[in-house]
């Protein structure tokens, strides 16, 4: 697996559509570039909607419940955007999310 993040993004001003296409493995710390690039595109045009991509990627299922999070209220978090510009961004989840990062531990038996 390549856990570095591979970013491309489209964007098509005419129809007011972006999309954001992500590869590689999604933390908790790297899902913020995510967030960095998703603000730059929707600051290309106001109601721009963002497709954000990840289904070949390894997602933490705590990065992608964040990246959901946004979704729902079409604001991405104040750390990445204080002013909280409306975003309307949807997420095509990858087929098999990673498990959480602090799973448990398990038993011997």
């Amino acid at each position: 697996m390549n856990s570095k993040l591979n970013i491309v993004v489209r964007v098509d001003l005419d129809h007011a559509r972006a999309q954001v296409i992500a590869k590689g493995h999604i933390t908790i710390h790297s899902v913020n570039a995510l967030y960095v690039v998703v603000k730059r595109a929707n600051s290309l045009r106001e109601g721009l909607g963002v497709e954000l991509d990840i289904t070949h990627a390894y997602v933490d299922q705590d990065a992608l419940e964040m990246l959901h999070s946004s979704s729902e209220t079409h604001h991405l978090p104040a750390r990445i955007d204080p002013q909280q510009a409306p975003c309307t961004i949807s997420v095509l989840a990858p087929r098999n999310p990673a498990r959480r990062t602090h799973a448990p531990a398990l038993m011997a038996a």
